[in-house]
């Protein structure tokens, strides 16, 4: 059955707002050429898409030939604003954006419980209040969090874990009740992600395990393009993964003899102190652990990087057997921090004890990961409410 006129035009919006998001500004023969719309379609709806707001003429084009200049349609990024927290266990930090994702003022805060979970709580909204003004943001569409802990997926609310702070659990809640905005919480790794198949280091990949490195350790699961979260939202939780070299095994509650107690931040600086590396530790900067790769790196200390390679191998080649995902990233600040060298040291030893062929990359986007993924969350919520749909 043909569609309706109604859904035609609809699809055919959508059609020219997904390319301008994609491609930039176009003229309208550049629609007409992509979309492979007639020339009267394209000029029905670059009109339609004008009187609703949702683009406006950003330039011209064509100076270089005779006759009038062609104009340039973008769209219009004041009409709405973004915000994006990365919500770590110690501070927050905040991104706001335009609609098309141009940063327009950012800010970083330490928190911490000592005044009470309440006025940490109240700490968190006043900078994203704070930010969002210095921003010139009237109000904010859609607000995006990155946090760490498991989202429950039947509900999307991030769910009591006992060492995570309490006041993480009130942000949201607290956020949903001050702001006029879309308020979506998702956990940290997944968000990174995100960020590192859209611009990062997994962009050619469909399926692929981002292992997140940094205070701790976890990872996320992307098959078919598409965030795999588990029944309960605890895939990737590799830090309770039971590995060899662990002083026992982890509990329910407790991941110090899983993974983490080979992979987190601490543990990677007790091996560098094995290996004579250190990192003094400074305020508001990464994990200690980050120092101390980049050290390594820099200095060419071969034995550490080594070391380091056979541990994060038994994570990547128990993620290989399960999921046999193709590519593991190795992202967050020590992941990035250890670049190629420590990426092609993993894939070596995943080669010589897995019978699956896994690439092993080293991650572009660092912690900043986060944030970037919580704005495209932000952004793809705000364009999904604003633009037409499609049925």
């Amino acid at each position: 059955m043909p569609a309706s006129p109604r859904t035609a035009r609809a699809i055919n919006d959508r059609l020219a707002l997904r390319l301008l998001q994609e491609r930039g500004p176009l003229t309208a023969a550049q629609l007409k050429e992509l979309t492979g719309l007639s020339r009267p379609t394209v000029a029905d709806l670059v009109e339609r898409l004008q009187g609703a707001g949702l683009i406006g003429v950003v330039g011209e084009a064509g100076a270089e030939r005779r006759g009038p200049n062609a104009k340039v349609y973008g769209i219009a990024a004041d009409l709405a604003y973004l915000a994006a927290l990365d919500v770590r266990t110690m501070g927050v930090a905040v991104v706001v954006s335009d609609l098309l994702g141009a940063t327009l003022a950012e800010a970083s805060l330490p928190i911490d419980e000592t005044g009470g979970t309440e006025i940490a709580v109240e700490r968190a909204v006043v900078l994203l209040e704070e930010t969002a003004r210095s921003a010139g943001a009237r109000a904010l569409h859609s607000v995006g969090i990155g946090a760490p802990g498991l989202i429950d997926p039947s509900t999307g609310e991030l769910r009591d874990s006992g060492g995570l702070p309490a006041w993480h659990r009130r942000l949201v809640a607290a956020l949903r009740k001050e702001l006029p905005a879309t308020v979506l919480v998702e956990n940290e790794t997944n968000l990174a992600a995100v960020a590192e198949r859209r611009a990062g280091a997994a962009r050619d990949r469909e399926d692929f395990v981002l292992l997140w490195l940094g205070h701790g350790v976890g990872a996320a699961v992307l098959l078919d393009g598409r965030l795999r979260r588990g029944a309960s939202g605890g895939a990737g939780e590799l830090g309770f993964l039971p590995v060899p070299g662990t002083s026992g095994l982890p509990s329910a509650v407790d991941c110090e003899g899983g993974f983490h107690a080979l992979a987190s931040s601490q543990a990677i600086v007790e091996l560098g102190a094995e290996h004579g590396l250190s990192a003094p530790a400074e305020p508001g900067a990464g994990p200690a652990g980050e120092g101390v790769v980049r050290a390594a790196v820099e200095s060419g200390a071969t034995a550490f990087l080594d070391a380091l390679a056979d541990r994060l191998a038994l994570a990547v080649a128990a993620t290989a057997a399960v999921l046999d995902p193709g590519c593991v990233v190795l992202g967050g600040e020590i992941g990035c921090a250890g670049g190629p060298e420590l990426a092609r040291r993993v894939e070596e030893r995943v080669a010589a004890i897995s019978p699956l062929r896994t690439q092993v990359r080293a991650g572009e986007l660092g912690g900043g990961a986060v944030l970037r993924g919580a704005l495209l969350a932000a952004q793809e919520a705000a364009q999904d409410a604003l633009f037409p749909s499609e049925s």
